[in-house]
């Protein structure tokens, strides 16, 4: 009976053992089952990877053929989209700094070809009056007074023209220096309105001012800014003789001193309009004096109000042709 028991007993024993083999066999079995899955997912996952990845190789090789216009596709990887999307990037960055380099070199270009135009013109007129006085290839005196008259205002014509251009080329590269101090902008526009007032007369304009009676002070360089009010000015006059009257005004709102010059003579064109301010640009497509000047007071003026931290616009219609300037007040 104790024998019997005990073999039971052993062989219980036996199959309890037996069953733990055979379940740690089934886990084993499972896991390695799992192993092989996670195994072949990742093959199958670098795989992908891997041909996603030359893929976008392929594509950065096309695009540094110079296709800058293409964009990598980013249907991929996480980490592979971002890494796609960063290319994409740089390559539009890189398509804009093209752009611009492009558009510096047409800007140089065209202002070395204004430059040469503007100056040859007076040049040639001095050399020409100069040779036929050198020639004596004149009648009297009379007529060699006028021709070393003429060849006197093209030299002056030159020497301002060349005057702006260094002043307009200090103000790009920021070499502009600034005397500023408390100016009366009232103050500025009356002097400047006395100064031209023979002007008026000649091209038959009256001038009708409203500028308020109290102080507008702007912090600024008075010589400067004088300059961009005789310069639009003399515009005003120029451009807008046919329309009889010239209005200037100055006023203060909000703490800012708005000034605005509006003439009633020929309009600008509305294509010309946003390009008044850039050097060299004249409405009327001419280098010729009779049509305007050197094409760079414009330019000048908004730069020396943009150094003032206030801003210079246009605006023209049938009826009138504005420029309003506007300066922060200072107390």
């Amino acid at each position: 009976m104790n024998v019997a028991l005990a073999d039971i007993i052993g062989y219980a024993k036996y199959q309890r053992v037996l069953g733990f083999i055979q379940a740690f066999s089934n886990v084993f079995l499972f896991l390695i089952f799992i192993g092989y899955i996670y195994l072949f997912y990742r093959y199958e996952k670098n795989r992908q990877y891997t041909f996603s990845l030359e893929k976008i190789m392929n594509e950065i090789a096309y695009v540094a053929e110079g296709n800058f216009n293409y964009q990598i596709q980013t249907q991929h990887d996480n980490d592979l989209n971002q890494l796609a999307t960063d290319i994409n990037n740089i390559v539009l960055r890189l398509k804009n700094a093209i752009a611009d380099e492009r558009h510096i070199e047409h800007t140089k270009n065209e202002l070395i070809t204004n430059v040469s135009h503007d100056l040859r013109t007076p040049l040639t007129s001095i050399i020409g009056y100069l040779d036929l006085i050198e020639r004596d290839q004149y009648r009297d005196e009379i007529e060699l007074r006028h021709y070393t008259a003429i060849a006197y205002e093209k030299a002056q014509s030159l020497e301002h023209l060349i005057n702006e251009l260094f002043e307009y080329t200090r103000m790009q590269d920021n070499r502009l220096i600034l005397n500023k101090t408390p100016i009366n902008i009232a103050e500025i526009l009356g002097q400047l309105v006395t100064q031209n007032h023979i002007f008026f007369q000649e091209a038959n304009v009256i001038c009708r001012e409203k500028i308020a009676t109290e102080e507008m002070y702007v912090l600024g360089d008075g010589e400067k800014l004088a300059r961009v009010f005789d310069n639009l000015i003399t515009n005003a006059i120029y451009y807008g003789k046919d329309g009889k009257y010239i209005d200037i005004s100055a006023s203060e709102i909000n703490g800012t001193i708005i000034i605005t010059l509006t003439n009633y003579g020929a309009p600008i064109p509305s294509i010309d309009l946003p390009h008044i301010f850039e050097r060299f640009y004249r409405a009327e497509k001419s280098r010729s004096k009779h049509t305007g000047g050197s094409g760079l007071g414009l330019a000048i003026a908004k730069s020396i109000i943009t150094h003032h931290e206030g801003t210079i616009e246009a605006k023209s219609n049938l009826d009138s042709t504005s420029f309003i300037v506007k300066l922060a007040k200072v107390d």
